[in-house]
């Protein structure tokens, strides 16, 4: 067995988020007074975490007083919001259930703030995910491996038999830094042919082509 144990991304590669994230951003827009965003806008900016995200929102030459204040609003409206619209992507609690059954350990990193990282894995993958590792505030986000680094040890497993799950060039970069194989998706927030740009070597275009190369 090449592989022991599978890392995750969470927004574009378990859950589609892009409606609630985009509503929370929004919401933090017209509590600024600042002009709204569409879904692929938002689609763009996502990636890099939260904090990047409120970044690329607001508008070019905002103080740093403003962001700050927007970034809370998106925060305080997310916490209550996150599950409105969001769920799995099509065939992925199966395949998380697969992986389970024959044998895999799992985990979830994700930029994403810690407490609705450790929520959504709750409500969703229970059953199939033990360690969801968001941003702590206290930890390098993604692409550096510190929280990848930090699921494989609460798994006890090394980097090299694992394998990252994710669905951008962040991904592809996180993995790369953490010394382990990707394997990228193409049903999220980046197109194949932009995934084969960033040099993705293994895409999955259904959750069971996850398994696939695996296995």
């Amino acid at each position: 067995m090449k592989y022991t144990t599978v890392i995750f991304d969470l927004d574009g590669t378990l859950l589609n988020t892009l409606d609630d994230l985009t509503a929370s951003v929004n919401y933090a827009m017209d509590m600024m007074g600042m002009p709204r965003h569409t879904l692929d806008e938002i689609r763009r900016f996502v990636g890099n975490g939260v904090r990047v995200l409120i970044r690329r929102s607001v508008p070019e030459g905002t103080s740093d007083e403003d962001y700050e204040a927007a970034y809370k609003y998106f925060e305080e409206h997310y916490a209550g919001h996150c599950k409105d619209k969001t769920g799995p992507y099509e065939g992925v609690p199966e395949m998380l259930s697969e992986l389970c059954r024959k044998g895999y350990k799992t985990a979830i990193v994700s930029n994403k703030i810690d407490f609705a990282v450790k929520e959504l894995r709750d409500d969703f993958f229970a059953e199939t995910v033990p360690v969801a590792v968001g941003d702590d505030l206290e930890m390098k986000n993604k692409p550096a491996p510190d929280m990848v680094y930090k699921a494989l040890r609460e798994l006890g497993s090394t980097p090299e038999e694992s394998v990252y799950v994710g669905d951008t060039d962040v991904d592809l970069e996180t993995a790369e830094n953490a010394g382990m194989d990707c394997i990228s998706v193409s049903w999220g927030f980046r197109s194949r042919e932009e995934l084969e740009s960033y040099g993705a070597k293994m895409i999955a275009d259904k959750a069971d082509d996850i398994i696939r190369y695996i296995v």
